[in-house]
């Protein structure tokens, strides 16, 4: 069992930054990928980015290659999704994920374990 709790998140300006925080316990969570979703209001929602187990591979959703970065710290049981030059159409709720089978995926259907999400408002 993987419990999850992110912070973190926000009200920032247009080309702000902030860095979310996803907190796992659970004692296998170092052997798991990790991801990162979000949900707009009235919209699906969509991969923002995932991290494999080891660290050493990473894929990013195409609108926010070169803006975000995903990480982990696996002595913390902690992930990371540093995000910079945000973007109005960058404001969601953010969900972080845990997937058991430690590879990189886009898909939600692939991830066992939510958290609860938190709310980046992006706007002057």
């Amino acid at each position: 069992q993987v419990q999850l709790v992110e912070s973190g998140g926000g009200l920032v300006q247009p080309g702000g930054s902030l860095t979310l925080s996803c907190a796992a316990s659970g004692r296998s969570f170092s052997t798991y990928a990790m991801g990162w979703f979000r949900q707009a209001p009235g919209k699906e929602r969509e991969f923002v980015a995932a991290i494999s187990w080891s660290g050493g591979g990473t894929y990013d959703a195409n609108s926010v290659q070169g803006r975000f970065t995903i990480s982990r710290d696996s002595a913390k049981n902690t992930g990371y999704l540093q995000m910079n030059k945000l973007k109005p159409e960058d404001t969601a709720v953010y969900f972080c994920a845990a997937d058991s089978r430690g590879r990189v995926s886009a898909g939600s259907t692939m991830y066992d374990y939510w958290g609860q999400g938190t709310q980046v408002t992006v706007s002057s």
